[in-house]
């Protein structure tokens, strides 16, 4: 690959506008984590979130149009008008016409994953339960078998009965979980994530979703006022992952990353590339657990 071409793909990968066209709620973008397209879903344009993390690059983003206020049975109609026409943009073509999207390689034009994510915790939405079914509709309709259906999670309303039933509808439809482990202790999850949702919640979660299904852990290191995470908020993390998997929660894989797009706070900034590799290194020795890392950017 030219270093030109590098470069178009890098800057396509750190692209992620949450509107598109005359979207409200779903756009594309290049995964660098699904090796494509990423067809996102944004159900808090609002920014409803009940985490306050201090790498939140979503702070730092300019506020997509004000959206019209719907009701729930006409948002959802609005959703699968948009879900159709970006899932034909993507096979006919046409999206690879926009920016950044026509510099990227053949290989890289497929639509790999409808993916919950946008400005907010998606299962706070109440009607969750309903946008899965929508999307498992769509995804027999229009794409192929293998698109994946993947739901970006801070873990903190897995427990609720209608996410449930959602999760019950991804496990049907080649459905995927990746949910949010930053800390690996109760005072650094603070310093983190500021929730009022307690650590222990998070981990509890965790544990009985994975029992049902596998699923994955994206994990988000940093420096925080110059400094990465200690040995010992290392240990702790590598602690309740062996927590986890020892209780019958299965673990795909875990994603170590850092900062990659502007963050909340300026005091937070990416770990060195080295730095990842070390830590991943460490986590799948202790662990035995598949980790993957992805690389950040400087601010």
């Amino acid at each position: 690959m030219t270093q030109q071409n590098k470069n178009k793909l890098d800057s396509a990968h750190k692209s992620h506008p949450r509107s598109f066209l005359e979207s409200k709620y779903v756009y594309p973008v290049l995964s660098r984590r699904s090796g494509g397209i990423s067809i996102g879903i944004n159900l808090s344009p609002e920014r409803v979130c009940n985490f306050n993390c201090v790498y939140c690059q979503v702070k730092n983003e300019p506020i997509v149009a004000e959206v019209e206020k719907l009701t729930e049975s006409e948002m959802l109609d609005q959703i699968e008008r948009e879900l159709i026409d970006l899932t034909q943009k993507v096979y006919n073509g046409e999206l690879f016409e926009f920016e950044p999207f026509c510099n990227i390689d053949e290989k890289y034009r497929k639509l790999c994953d409808y993916s919950f994510s946008g400005d907010g915790e998606p299962t706070s939405f109440p009607g969750f339960d309903q946008v899965c079914a929508k999307i498992a509709d769509i995804k027999k309709q229009y794409a192929k078998d293998d698109v994946k259906i993947v739901l970006i999670t801070n873990s903190t309303l897995l427990h609720k009965p209608k996410v449930q039933e959602g999760l019950a509808v991804l496990d049907l439809n080649n459905g995927e979980i990746w949910a949010k482990l930053d800390a690996g202790t109760e005072e650094y999850y603070q310093i983190v994530n500021r929730s009022a949702v307690s650590f222990q919640k998070i981990i509890d979660n965790i544990l009985r979703t994975a029992q049902k299904r596998p699923i994955k852990i994206q994990t988000l290191f940093m420096e925080i006022l110059g400094k990465g995470p200690d040995e010992k908020e290392i240990d702790a993390y590598v602690e309740k992952l062996n927590y986890l998997t020892g209780n019958g929660a299965v673990i795909i894989s875990v994603q170590i990353h850092t900062i990659a797009r502007q963050p909340a706070e300026s005091y937070a900034s990416s770990l060195a590339d080295d730095e990842i590799d070390r830590i991943a290194s460490y986590v799948h020795e202790k662990t035995e657990l598949k980790v993957e890392s992805y690389y950040g950017s400087k601010f």
